[in-house]
């Protein structure tokens, strides 16, 4: 927390959010006061007022980031929970129930939509994750190895988790696409590009939780 702010409300460092709520009316009633004071009294009250208000203003809104924060940790670790059971139209449940999109979110739904076959919109999911956290070692290695991965093969359709067939894309394939030019085949094994795929991410995910 600002310790600027702690100190303008007379707090320390681990202040409840009824502390500082309380601290911040027992200022403002005496600044309020005090700013009808001729002179100087009256100046630095008025100044404090906006002070103590800006303090105010800011612990609240640190406090509500990190609750936010915190919850979100919890429902990411829901997600990967399911993941690793292999719930994938669980964990697609849980991520869409999140109003506030960050980049582990889009790492998260770049596994599952890899689980569904959909290659290159979890490349381009990956790609968000990255642009939003650019220093995670975790997103930038996932994402090499599934380039590496595309590079190798020419993809193919295959069936979700559900049972429904979902076509792989990649390199800006349209779904739609049926041509046998446009589908995976050849040599390649699509069951052993997801199996590596899923082991990585799923690694990753026991390794650490995204930063």
């Amino acid at each position: 927390m600002n310790k600027k702010n702690l100190e303008i409300l007379g707090l320390e460092e681990g202040a409840t959010a009824e502390q500082i709520k309380t601290a911040y009316e027992s200022l403002r009633a005496k600044y309020l006061e005090e700013r009808f004071s001729d002179g100087e009294k009256g100046n630095n009250a008025a100044k404090m007022l906006t002070k103590i208000e800006t303090a105010y203003n800011e612990l609240t809104e640190e406090l509500n980031e990190s609750a936010c924060s915190e919850d979100g940790g919890a429902t990411f670790k829901k997600v990967e929970d399911l993941l690793k059971s292999g719930d994938i139209s669980g964990a697609q449940h849980v991520l869409d129930s999140f109003n506030e999109r960050p980049a582990q979110w889009h790492y998260l739904q770049s596994v599952v939509f890899y689980r569904k076959n959909w290659i290159n919109e979890s490349k381009k999911q990956l790609e968000i994750a990255i642009q939003l956290d650019p220093s995670n070692d975790k997103y930038k290695e996932t994402y090499r190895k599934l380039n590496e991965r595309i590079n190798s093969g020419n993809g193919q359709n295959a069936a979700g988790p559900d049972g429904q067939n979902y076509q792989s894309q990649y390199r800006g394939q349209d779904m739609n696409t049926t041509g046998p030019q446009d589908q995976m085949g050849g040599g390649f094994c699509a069951n052993c590009i997801d199996c590596c795929y899923t082991y990585l991410c799923l690694s990753c995910l026991c390794d650490s939780c995204c930063r």
